[in-house]
């Protein structure tokens, strides 16, 4: 009687294992797939901001004969929104007649001191 009893613990204990491992399975794969979807949305919103900021510099020049001195002139003139909490945009223009070079930078990546 004693063999049968250890017999149905063993049973028992295999019968909970799988299904709790396969669980653990299925919630790390869950994650890791949510962790990779949320790291391609911060880079397309990263492109799209980019080419939103060019398409409208460009803009700009088509309907100036001039490049904007800023991008808060983009902001005021042509409409241009950029979430300053999440990105930092550096646009450096030293003619009206030459394109700007613009550097757009997620707000979270590394510290930016000035000296």
């Amino acid at each position: 009687m004693i063999h049968v009893k250890r017999q149905k613990n063993e049973r028992l204990s295999s019968g909970i294992l799988i299904p709790v491992l396969l669980t653990g399975i299925v919630l790390y794969l869950l994650f890791a797939g949510v962790g990779s979807v949320a790291g391609s949305t911060r880079t397309e919103q990263l492109e799209v901001l980019t080419q939103a900021v060019r398409r409208a510099t460009v803009q700009c020049y088509a309907i100036e004969g001039r490049y904007p001195p800023s991008v808060e002139y983009l902001e005021e003139h042509y409409g241009l929104s950029i979430d300053r909490e999440k990105y930092h945009v550096f646009y450096s223009g030293w003619a009206s007649n030459i394109m700007p070079e613009i550097t757009i930078i997620p707000a979270g990546e590394g510290e930016i001191t000035w000296q």
